[in-house]
């Protein structure tokens, strides 16, 4: 991963690891181990979907500008698939709470999105891209001739 990318996901990724770390204690006195299992599976699951979403999405961004807007519709559902399937293959499972697990994901969630959102709103991105060199066009001096 490119270093631009990395300083683009640490202010996201971090505050969603603190609110993970929370979480995790908070079901494991409420829950107890099954809980804490469950809501640290809920906070990774969380972090690997987004994080790997702005991976894609900044890839795409690069690369194939034109399918940008698809390529995150076409995230989006397979994110909501890819979910689904889970909570389906695991829906019976006695390996971590089920409680513990949903609402860590869904605060998970939430926090890296206010986080990224925070994150864009604070970065200088232009919106004209600044010439690199001297420019083919003549200079205006303000003479009329």
């Amino acid at each position: 991963m490119p270093a631009n990318d990395v300083r683009s996901l640490l202010p996201i990724a971090v505050p969603t690891a603190a609110v993970g770390v929370v979480a995790v204690a908070v079901s494991g006195v409420v829950a107890g181990g099954r809980g804490a299992v469950g809501a640290a599976v809920g906070v990774l699951l969380a972090v690997l979907f987004m994080g790997v979403g702005l991976y894609v999405l900044q890839w795409t961004a690069k690369t194939l500008p034109q399918l940008f807007q698809a390529m995150g519709l076409m995230l989006y559902v397979a994110q909501l698939l890819l979910l689904m399937i889970f909570v389906a293959l695991f829906r019976h499972t006695s390996l971590f709470d089920p409680k513990a697990f949903a609402i860590s994901l869904v605060v998970a969630t939430v926090v890296w999105m206010a986080a990224q959102a925070r994150a864009h709103m604070k970065a200088k991105i232009f919106y004209v891209e600044p010439e690199s060199g001297k420019s083919e066009r003549p200079e205006k001096t303000g003479h009329s001739s």
